[in-house]
């Protein structure tokens, strides 16, 4: 999709405008198709397969970024603090190749998709890439024995693989003008049924399924890219010029976040998945360009940009309710062996 098509769909889902009602009959007659699939994994029609180990699901309904990424980082995390051996999956949004292929030191994000190379790099933990999250999940397990709970990273709607868990996250977007696609930016209808429903927002937004547990995204240094061990407070950080740039699904939190830490910044949205082709930081007019590290894994494959002394990382954590964190171990250990 062009930008500018981009531009004007994302407007009009914020609101049930003209545009949003004239798509309206191409979004009912998509819920049907969506809601008659899901019927028939559910009835078995389709085949679904379950695996030897729980299967935790993070996805999102809405279209575009909502931050399962850091999410899925943290949940990693908790899960090894509970005594777990997790590995992931993903789909790999761009990634090059068919059949599951691990993320290694080896492999790069053309290869495999920026945001598993950025978990890989995070987490250290066995990550498998594959469009069929199935064949990707068993080659993981088959490669990785001591693995012992798969993180899905996205997959919501690939019912062909059988989940434990399924956690939706939202922003502070909500659930738009509450349409499905086209008239909408729901993938599926926003009542759909999930176990567990994270707000990646300051405030809950309308419409929300309740209960919902509360997330936030933080970040208060800045690396270098061209020389890692250098890392700065962000609020030690004073330039006359400086611009943040985002290649992600919703930039605007990120401006946001280096906003509330007192950086007067010009910023450069970018398309997420933004596959630095070409130099957007060649000609910019900054002396500090600050950039998330999603942007950060492709960055650095770039001689021309890895080796600009203007470029910053921003790592950013998330902060979840701790007592989402002992649901999910508690559904972990309380599932029934396959």
């Amino acid at each position: 999709m062009s930008s500018a098509a981009e531009s004007v769909l994302t407007r009009a889902w914020r609101r049930r405008g003209l545009l949003a009602w004239l798509l309206l009959p191409v979004s009912l007659l998509f819920r049907v198709l969506v809601s008659v699939r899901r019927r028939l994994y559910q009835a078995g029609w389709l085949r679904s397969t379950r695996l030897p180990v729980p299967v935790i699901v993070v996805g999102n309904v809405f279209v575009g970024g909502t931050g399962k990424t850091p999410f899925a980082i943290w949940l990693i995390e908790q899960l090894r603090t509970a005594g777990f051996t997790p590995g992931v999956i993903s789909r790999g949004y761009g990634a090059s190749t068919e059949s599951p292929v691990e993320v290694t030191a080896g492999t790069t994000p053309a290869q495999v998709g920026d945001e598993p190379t950025l978990i890989a790099l995070r987490t250290g933990c066995p990550l498998m890439v594959g469009r069929n999250r199935v064949a990707a999940a068993q080659a993981l397990l088959a490669a990785h024995p001591s693995v012992d709970v798969i993180v899905s990273d996205d997959g919501l709607q690939h019912y062909a693989l059988q989940r434990d868990i399924e956690i939706v996250l939202c922003d502070e977007r909500g659930d738009g003008n509450g349409w499905m696609l086209p008239a909408g930016p729901l993938r599926e209808p926003a009542s759909r049924t999930r176990d567990f429903t994270v707000v990646n927002a300051p405030h809950l937004p309308p419409r929300v399924i309740e209960p919902a547990f509360r997330m936030q995204l933080s970040g208060d240094s800045a690396v270098r890219l061209s020389d890692p061990s250098h890392a700065v407070p962000l609020s030690t950080i004073r330039a006359p010029r400086i611009l943040a740039a985002a290649g992600i699904g919703n930039p605007e939190r990120f401006f946001s976040m280096l906003k509330k830490a007192g950086l007067a910044i010009r910023t450069l949205p970018l398309p997420d998945h933004y596959d630095y082709a070409d130099n957007p930081f060649a000609k910019a007019p900054a002396d500090i360009i600050l950039i998330t590290e999603k942007d950060a894994v492709k960055c650095t494959q770039i001689d021309t940009i890895k080796s600009d002394p203007r470029l910053w990382v921003v790592p950013v954590a998330a902060r979840v309710d701790g007592a989402l964190a002992k649901r999910i171990v508690e559904k972990c250990r309380g599932r029934p062996t396959a």
